[in-house]
């Protein structure tokens, strides 16, 4: 059974390695129907992409770049941006160039064809997949969820604590975990991630009262400012001139309250940093969720997600 993974997650195996380590090798590719990957390192005038296999020249013909390139529905720079990068192809024969150079034919498009096939398809709510951040914008992620398959994951699916762009969680090609919350008639995903960041009480448990801990300001506010202590968790400490959103601090844990699904602060220090944004520590990696409660049992306040 074929596995298919975001692209970039399997071009340093062995088994990648070895199929690209020689003529031979690769023509048993060929004849295995593999899945491969390589490193894009030019796309030419006509927008066919080249790979660097090692031991041989690879291209991939322009109709064969994508689902969905040969039909008009995506647009070529689907293509010209994914120079430099890795790409997943299978080898669907060889040519003899004008030189006399064999050359590896590859398709992409095939591979994104079984891939919907053999695995999105598959998918339901609820399903945890492996993804990989493909490309930021205000409004949300697109994230690699096999083959180059793209997925949009919305800015308020991201975490539970708000923020103010989804920079503020992910870098693009960044490996995370996501979790499908709906599939269209169309077949497109969204995905969420909060669900995987544990609930009120997973992440108040790693917090004790008179501990001081780091946080960030994510909003201040005329009654008091919002310091995010972990993705899914943040707490209010009373307002003080000076401190603005997207700082860091210092802050003294005052009380945990879970009834309230609160936490009281007091602001120790804060600063401007510029600190490499965190990896997410993650709950659930794998497996399937029917439903998510993030609120502690007997709060007022329910903050649910139920996957159907």
């Amino acid at each position: 059974m074929k596995l298919f993974k975001p692209e970039g997650q399997t071009i340093t195996t062995e088994e990648n390695k070895r199929y690209l380590s020689s003529t031979f090798a690769l023509r048993d590719a060929f004849y295995s129907d593999a899945l491969l990957e390589g490193r894009v390192t030019r796309c030419d005038s006509e927008h066919n992409l080249h790979v660097d296999l090692g031991c041989m020249r690879g291209i991939i013909p322009r109709n064969e770049g994508a689902v969905g390139i040969e039909e008009g529905t995506v647009r070529d720079i689907a293509l010209i941006s994914r120079v430099n990068k890795p790409v997943m192809f299978s080898v669907t024969g060889f040519r003899t160039d004008s030189c006399g150079e064999t050359v590896a034919i590859l398709s992409r498009r095939k591979v994104q064809r079984e891939c919907m096939n053999g695995y999105i398809a598959g998918l339901k709510p609820g399903d945890v997949i492996p993804a990989t951040v493909s490309h930021i914008e205000g409004f949300g992620v697109f994230c690699d969820v096999g083959a180059g398959l793209s997925a949009l994951m919305p800015i308020d699916s991201i975490s539970v604590s708000r923020i103010p762009h989804p920079s503020a969680r992910f870098t693009a090609g960044q490996n995370i975990f996501a979790v499908v919350k709906s599939i269209d008639e169309n077949g497109r995903i969204t995905l969420s991630h909060r669900e995987l960041l544990g609930t009120w009480e997973e992440n108040a448990s790693l917090f004790n009262v008179g501990e001081t801990v780091p946080g960030i300001v994510r909003s201040v506010e005329k009654y008091g400012i919002f310091v995010e202590l972990t993705p899914n968790l943040a707490g209010l400490a009373e307002f003080s001139e000076g401190i603005t959103a997207g700082c860091h601090a210092g802050v003294y844990i005052k009380s945990i309250i879970p009834s309230k699904m609160k936490i009281k602060l007091i602001i120790v220090d804060s600063f401007d940093a510029d600190y490499p944004v965190a990896p997410p520590k993650y709950f659930i990696r794998d497996g399937h969720i029917d439903s998510w409660n993030y609120s502690p049992e007997g709060s007022d306040k329910v903050i649910e997600t139920i996957f159907e």
